[in-house]
């Protein structure tokens, strides 16, 4: 047997078993490393491997990690999506309820992704909750 098909099978074997445990290994880092979790989370720049950030934002959709809070994470990098300043949007009377569909959002792995990914607003758009509210909170700005 060549060296190339003795890595073939061992790199398939490799990644089979690293795919087969990313979602234990997501969940194991919230339940053991709550703080590494949280960090992660809240870095939407460090580049992650492919795999892992996709098994990141499932378990964020599926509600993991409660100490999440989307509002505080990415509705700052929403509002910038929308041509918004975070700061002046806080003292807007609505802001409070904006939070609140930030923070029940069903879809917010999928959003930490587009985060992570720089999503255009166009995307945003079509699963943001608040992205009427967005743009007309633009209008008048």
């Amino acid at each position: 047997m060549n060296q190339a098909s003795k890595k073939s099978w061992w790199n398939r074997l490799c990644e089979g078993s690293y795919r087969a445990s990313t979602r234990r290994l997501v969940r194991e880092i919230e339940a053991e490393a709550p703080q590494a979790y949280s960090d992660i989370v809240n870095d939407l720049e460090t580049p992650l491997e492919p795999a892992f950030e996709r098994e990141m934002a499932r378990h964020l959709d599926r509600g993991g990690f409660r100490a999440f809070a989307p509002a505080e994470t990415l509705m700052p990098v929403m509002l910038k999506r929308f041509g918004l300043e975070p700061t002046s949007v806080a003292e807007h009377a609505s802001y409070p309820s904006l939070r609140g569909n930030c923070n029940a959002c069903p879809v917010a792995g999928h959003c930490w992704g587009a985060m992570r990914r720089d999503a255009g607003v166009d995307e945003c758009r079509a699963f943001c909750p608040n992205a009427a509210d967005f743009e007309r909170l633009a209008e008048t700005a």
